[in-house]
């Protein structure tokens, strides 16, 4: 099945992106993740029974900061909270391109992933759990600004 991307256009001197129409959406679904966050620990190589081989990164990234009145805070008036609010995502690397990607990556690097959100199914003991993990098409080192 084709992949179908949003068109983006130059409008004075800013990149704008159109969304896609509905019916495409509605046809299709959409399954696309863009994280941008810092690599925590080393990412690790596991070898499964089938022989094929995933690289597992770990990233943590920063939540958007929440609307005011959310909070509780009066309108226009933001309250600080005592720690940043993050959520730590498990990416998984299977193509040869995204494994050497991701070991060449070290523990607070900052990184950019594009890929798809997948709901992975195991038997733990006689129970069977889920976690969801981001498939990962594309790793790179992210660009920071100096």
């Amino acid at each position: 099945m084709a992949t179908r991307r949003a068109a983006t256009t130059e409008a004075g001197g800013e990149s704008t992106v159109e969304p896609a129409t509905q019916a495409v959406v509605q046809a299709e679904g959409v399954n696309e993740v863009r994280l941008v966050g810092r690599v925590s620990g080393t990412p690790e190589t596991r070898s499964l029974p089938s022989g094929d081989e995933v690289v597992q990164i770990r990233v943590v990234v920063r939540r958007p900061p929440e609307p005011a009145a959310k909070r509780g805070a009066p309108t226009g008036r933001a309250v600080k909270s005592p720690r940043a609010a993050v959520d730590t995502i498990d990416v998984s690397c299977w193509t040869a391109m995204t494994r050497r990607a991701g070991l060449r990556l070290a523990d607070g690097d900052v990184i950019e992933v594009e890929g798809s959100l997948r709901r992975r199914f195991y038997r733990a003991g006689p129970t069977v759990q889920s976690r969801y993990e981001v498939v990962a098409q594309r790793v790179r080192r992210a660009q920071t600004r100096s």
